[in-house]
């Protein structure tokens, strides 16, 4: 099969990121938008643009039978979900069936059985890959009795979804029944799932990542990055390789991934995560996350590889178009997540319209934004507006090629978090490498800034 016209379910930089890999494999492309993205920088990009909704997410992005009917109404024959919103929905890779549209995704099964987190961390144990110890609690009584053999802290966490919502890390027992409210009620209004487990948190540990192509016969791994620069469980800085890595253990967890990904017969570009904690030589699996990540332009520098080019093929019936010994990694990649953030109030968002718009350029420099001058900036979304991403001959280069680089990002109209980005990087903690999920914590205790909750999930 060949796909000739897609239908983008998405918006913002990822929308522009689909558009490009389209038309260099001469695809045409309808974006669905809602009314507050109808003249966004992607809505004039793209061949057809099409209406979808109201700005808020529930009546536009998120509303099914809205992006399939404009699908369809388009006469597209595939979809891209893009991340976020209904990326990982298994109904939405239905509806994209019953429609006779092909989903550029892994198959609804797939979806459901890493969406549901419990569900993923029995296909990991089947798999033999280790996981945190942890358990599905129903009620307080339930969540006491198996927090006193497992000790503190304890992270609870949202049983459907991730990104940090439903999210709570307790550390004494006064605090749990809030808490465990708290995770659920969240998690029910972000994923329509009250449902929370328990996990052990694991204090040093590090955010690894591991990124998988495959074809729903054979699977291959992209190497590693590491996400644990974060605030409020929203990852900020990522880079790969992973640092302070043996490779062995390096090793170790690529081949954990890929044999979990094998298990599940897994189809397009996908990420397992892990807790690793590298002085003890140990890890664990975290989650699965079944769509293109944030994060993957630091897996195409350094493997020169279009993880969404790849998407469209495997999508379109293609295998695997190489070997794993065929991909090679090269030098060090670097990615900072620009947000539209207030730092002087605590990093809160800062939504308005952008009065100027300059980013760096040069070798080993790639920016993807949908911003420009003149470009709104919603209150309805995610409050990312562009991703720089750098990439050298090794991880000190890089670092000094984005602090360069952020040195010359020019944003205005919008307060940005430029700032904390050039602060972590001149770092020494975070020069040295191998820093754990509780380092940016540790970086703005003691400032006026209050304090960014960072954590490993």
């Amino acid at each position: 099969m060949k796909i000739q016209r897609l239908f983008i379910a998405n918006r913002a930089e990822i929308a522009l990121r689909i558009l490009a890999s389209a038309e260099l494999l001469g695809i045409e492309t309808i974006l669905g938008a809602s009314d507050a993205d109808l003249d966004s920088v992607p809505a004039r990009r793209t061949d057809y643009c099409v209406r979808i909704g109201p700005a808020p997410a529930a009546h536009s992005y998120l509303d099914i039978a809205a992006v399939v009917g404009a699908a369809r109404a388009a006469a597209a024959d595939a979809l891209h979900p893009g991340y976020g919103f209904l990326s990982e929905n298994p109904a939405l890779a239905r509806a994209c069936e019953s429609a006779g549209l092909i989903f550029v995704g892994p198959s609804p099964a797939t979806l459901e059985a890493v969406g549901d987190k419990l569900a993923a961390r029995e296909h990991a144990v089947a798999a033999g890959v280790p996981v945190v110890p942890g358990a599905a609690v129903a009620s307080l009584a339930e969540c006491e009795q198996f927090v006193g053999a497992l000790g503190w802290p304890i992270l609870i966490k949202a049983v459907g979804g991730g990104g940090g919502r439903g999210l709570r890390r307790v550390d004494s027992p006064g605090q749990l029944a809030s808490q465990l409210e708290l995770a659920s009620s969240e998690a029910n209004a972000a994923f329509g799932d009250p449902r929370v487990y328990v996990e052990r948190y694991l204090p040093g540990a590090r955010h690894v990542e591991v990124q998988l192509l495959g074809d729903a016969t054979d699977v291959v791994h992209l190497g590693t990055r590491d996400c644990s620069v974060q605030r409020r469980y929203q990852k900020l800085i990522e880079e790969g390789p992973a640092p302070g890595l043996t490779p062995a253990l390096a090793q170790r967890i690529a081949g954990a991934a890929v044999t979990l990904g094998r298990r599940l017969r897994y189809r397009s570009a996908g990420t397992v995560e892990f807790l690793v904690d590298s002085a003890r030589d140990e890890f664990y699996f975290l989650e699965m996350n079944a769509r293109i990540q944030v994060e993957h332009p630091v897996t195409e520098m350094i493997s020169g590889c279009d993880l969404v080019a790849e998407q469209l093929a495997i999508a379109a019936g293609s295998r695997l178009r190489f070997t794993q010994q065929q991909l090679s990694i090269r030098g060090h990649a670097l990615e900072c997540r620009i947000n539209a953030e207030d730092l002087e109030q605590g990093l809160r968002p800062s939504p308005g319209r952008v009065s100027r718009a300059i980013f760096p350029a040069g070798p080993g420099i790639r920016v993807d934004t949908h911003i420009e001058a003149g470009s709104a900036v919603p209150s309805f979304y995610d409050s990312l507006l562009a991703k720089i991403i750098v990439h050298a001959e090794d991880r000190g280069a890089a670092i000094d090629r984005m602090a360069a680089a952020l040195a010359r990002c020019d944003i205005g109209g919008v307060a940005v978090n430029t700032r904390l980005h050039a602060r972590i990087l001149a770092d020494p903690e975070y020069r040295a490498g191998a820093v754990d999920t509780a380092y940016l914590e540790r970086l703005l205790a003691g400032t006026d800034q209050a304090p960014a909750r960072a954590a490993a999930g």
